[in-house]
């Protein structure tokens, strides 16, 4: 099995790393030639996601990656990720991937200084550590979207399909369950 990880801005070096102590082969996709490369699944890390949304397409990336996650590959997609997946951002008309049935509030908690750290509960792990950074949160997700985790009353982490997003940075904290149960996922 062989994860690919986007590489192109934000926290990928982590989950890569994360990966790593789980044993899992990575490879990073940063240009449309690594897309021709054989992988079974895809991390979107955070970073920013309007940057991220950009070099998708500039370097003819996007269209791959959306036809991959619109095919089922799995994808785990942190924070900016999420934003990447989702089908609308609210008082924003951007649409980037759009394969995920949610409305996420960008930079939610605030700037930087609205950061932080919790546990919560997250669906079928248990009480992990949840690290916020500038994230966002779904503010509304359709019915036949899981909502995996709360935090506040705000919806954190979901599942659709192959598609697990999650507001949070699983890949700064030392608990790896969470890339543990998204690579036990992958057929």
């Amino acid at each position: 099995m062989q994860v690919g990880v986007l590489a192109v801005q934000g926290a990928f070096a982590e989950h890569e790393h994360v990966l790593s102590e789980l044993g899992v082969s990575c490879i990073e996709l940063r240009n449309a030639g690594d897309l021709n490369k054989p992988y079974d699944a895809l991390i979107l890390p955070g970073g920013e996601s309007t940057v991220q949304g950009k070099l998708l397409r500039d370097s003819d990336m996007f269209d791959t990656i959306k036809s991959q996650i619109e095919g089922g590959m799995p994808v785990l997609a942190t924070c900016a990720g999420l934003i990447l997946l989702a089908q609308h951002i609210e008082g924003d008309d951007t649409v980037h991937l759009g394969t995920l049935p949610v409305t996420v509030k960008r930079n939610a908690y605030g700037r930087q200084l609205g950061s932080f750290h919790t546990e919560a509960e997250l669906k079928g792990i248990g009480e992990v550590p949840m690290t916020f950074i500038r994230a966002p949160y779904v503010a509304e997700a359709s019915p036949e979207v899981d909502v995996l985790a709360t935090v506040d009353d705000k919806i954190v982490a979901v599942k659709y399909g192959n598609q697990f997003a999650l507001s949070f940075h699983p890949e700064l904290d030392s608990d790896y369950r969470i890339h543990k149960a998204f690579v036990d996922n992958i057929q």
